[in-house]
């Protein structure tokens, strides 16, 4: 079997950052996926399974409200929970949506309340949910892209 493009990575070299995971394009429709790389895989610890829940919650709800909503196709946790997959329709790169994961940063850090689709009708596990970790994982998240900008995979 082919390995799969994202198990070609090096992990031992890669850090919180906005990279172009791949691109996809199928009937001339093409799909960028990027690659929210949260915490230094392998060096640091996984986010934490309710931070990550609801940073999928908040982030989903203001990517899908936002100016791009037409184009959004996923955001969603990574299995090893070092990060967030974010789809778009189109080719794009970081620097296209760079301000965008910056404002929705600021959105979480900001967000006050009962998290959107957080209910036991809406949510197959709406209780697993912790706001003021899933600010504290943003927050580093956000400082790191805005110090760094680490945009291209290390070698």
């Amino acid at each position: 079997m082919d390995k799969i493009a994202s198990f070609t990575i090096n992990h031992l070299n890669l850090f919180p950052g906005l990279y172009v995971s791949r691109r996809d394009e199928q009937n001339g429709v093409c799909v960028t996926t990027f690659d929210l790389r949260f915490t230094a895989p392998n060096r640091e610890p996984a986010v934490e399974q309710p931070a990550l829940h609801t940073i999928e919650h908040l982030g989903a709800t203001f990517l899908r409200n936002s100016e791009i909503k037409d184009r959004v196709v996923y955001f969603g946790p990574m299995g090893c929970r070092t990060g967030f997959y974010f789809l778009v329709f189109g080719e794009s790169e970081p620097e296209d949506v760079f301000e965008l994961i910056i404002r929705m940063c600021d959105f979480i850090l900001a967000f006050e309340g009962e998290i959107p689709g957080a209910k036991p009708e809406e949510c197959g596990n709406y209780s697993e949910q912790n706001l003021m970790t899933a600010k504290y994982y943003i927050r580093r998240y956000r400082q790191e892209l805005t110090e760094n900008r680490r945009f291209i995979y290390p070698e």
